[in-house]
């Protein structure tokens, strides 16, 4: 039987690159940093979520073909692949914390749907949502 997800991958242009930006910029941690020949597995993960890591791999051999891993960095430079999502307490808040380490936003702060989202971009233009938990009416004691 399945247990959990492990790991998401995304395609960066740059593993180093992203590593800095990863690290660095949102504060996640390195899990894995292994590598043999060309290819280099990589992956991240948030110090609050152990149980789940983010790959950050870079399309090529032995995964893709030059004309696929080509194709695969135009569309994410595009910002076409899927957006992930990134959970926060407060999102005018991480909004002004990542601004200041240099993370460039592409939305800024806004109240919809009753929570407030951001979006931002990493380097190699995957898209990221920061939405702010929205927060859960008082329960109800039935004392």
């Amino acid at each position: 039987m399945i247990k959990n997800v492990n790991v998401v991958g995304l395609y960066v242009r740059d593993q180093d690159e992203a590593l800095a930006f990863y690290v660095g910029k949102l504060g996640f941690q390195v899990h894995t940093d292994a590598g043999s020949g060309d290819y280099r597995w990589l992956t991240v993960q948030h110090p609050d979520q152990p149980s789940f890591q983010l790959g950050l791999f870079k399309p090529g051999p032995p995964v893709h073909d030059a004309r696929t891993a080509q194709a695969l960095n135009e569309l994410v430079a595009k910002g076409a692949m899927p957006p992930l999502v990134l959970l926060v307490d407060d999102c005018r808040a991480a909004y002004d914390r990542l601004s200041g380490r240099g993370v460039e936003f592409t939305q800024e702060p806004v109240d919809r749907f009753g929570t407030v989202d951001a979006g931002f971009r990493d380097p190699s233009g995957n898209g990221w949502k920061m939405i702010q938990a929205a927060r859960q009416p008082p329960a109800h004691d039935s004392r």
